[in-house]
C-alpha cells in the first residue's frame, strides 16, 4: 500500500458528525488533546518511509482519521482487527459485518472501501504492465487482493490476446460461501466476443484453504474441453484463499 493511497483517505476529513460512543449514536467519543500527539507520531513514522514496520491496527488507525478528525481511532482499529483478523480482512469485509461493530458508520465503511478499491486497482495496473505469463507474481498479488477475503465464492476470468496480454478482467459469477455456479460455454462465449485466444480462471475459497476440490477440478476440465474445440487455451486455474494459492496447472490437474 502506498503513501499516496493513505494520503487520499486521510485528507477526506469526512463525516465527523457520525459518531460519539456512548451517546446513543453508536460512535466514538471526541478525543482528549493528548491523542493529537499520538497521531503526529504515527504520521511521522509513516511518512519517514517505514510503513512496513507498523502494526496492522496502526495503519488502520490512520485510515480512520478521515472519518474521525477529532477522536481516538485506536480502540476501533483494534476492535476491527480482533473481529476480522488482519488489515486486509478488515478492508475486504462485507458491509453488513462491518456494521455489526460499534462505531462503524458510513464514513468508516467509505474509508475502508476506498483503500481496498485503490489497492486492487494498483495491483491490476501492475498485472497489466507486462504479459500475464511474464508477470505471474503481480497477477497473483492482484487476485489475492481482489478476492482472497471475499465471504462468497467468485469466479474471475482473465481474457488474454495472442501475446498473452490482458484484454479484460471480468467477474464471471458470484455464488455462496462454498459454491459458485459456473457455465463453461458462457466463459468461452465471452472469450470469442473479446477475440481472446487464452484465459486464466481465478476463484476464491472463503474458508481460507486454496486446495482444489473435486468440483473445482471437474469444472476446469469442462472449460478446457469446450475452449480447446474453439482454439482457446486455458493457461491455468488459480484458487486463492487467506492461506495462499493453488495452481491447477502446477498441480498437474489440467
Amino acid at each position: 500500500m502506498t503513501s499516496e493511497i493513505f494520503g487520499q483517505v486521510l485528507a477526506t476529513g469526512e463525516n465527523a458528525r457520525l459518531q460519539k460512543r456512548g451517546s446513543g449514536g453508536g460512535g466514538l467519543a471526541e478525543a482528549p488533546p493528548h491523542f493529537h500527539g499520538h497521531r503526529a507520531r504515527l504520521r511521522a513514522r509513516f511518512l519517514e518511509g517505514s510503513p512496513d514496520t507498523m502494526q496492522d491496527y496502526e495503519l488502520l488507525e490512520m485510515v480512520l482519521y478521515g472519518a474521525f478528525p477529532r477522536a481516538d481511532t485506536k480502540p476501533l482499529a483494534k476492535e476491527l482487527i480482533r473481529k476480522f483478523g488482519s488489515f486486509a480482512e478488515v478492508l475486504a469485509a462485507p458491509r453488513a459485518r462491518l456494521e455489526e461493530v460499534d462505531g462503524v458508520g458510513e464514513a468508516v465503511i467509505t474509508a475502508l472501501k476506498v483503500v481496498h478499491a485503490a489497492a486492487a486497482r494498483m495491483r491490476r495496473i501492475e498485472a497489466r504492465a507486462r504479459t500475464v505469463l511474464s508477470s505471474w507474481s503481480a497477477v497473483l498479488d492482484y487476485c489475492r487482493t481482489a478476492m482472497a477475503f471475499s465471504p462468497r465464492e467468485q469466479l474471475r476470468v482473465l481474457y488474454l490476446d495472442k501475446r498473452n496480454q490482458l484484454i479484460a478482467d471480468e467477474l464471471q459469477q458470484e455464488g455462496t460461501v462454498d459454491h459458485t455456479p459456473v457455465y463453461p460455454r458462457e466463459v468461452v462465449r465471452r472469450a470469442l466476443e473479446l477475440s481472446a485466444t487464452a484465459v486464466v480462471l481465478v476463484h476464491n475459497h472463503p474458508g481460507g484453504d486454496p486446495t482444489p476440490s473435486r468440483a473445482d477440478i471437474e469444472m476446469t476440465k469442462q472449460i478446457v474441453e469446450v475452449a480447446r474445440g474453439l482454439g482457446i487455451e486455458v493457461h491455468d486455474h488459480i484458487i486463492v484463499g487467506r492461506d495462499g494459492h493453488a495452481s491447477l496447472r502446477a498441480l498437474k490437474l489440467i
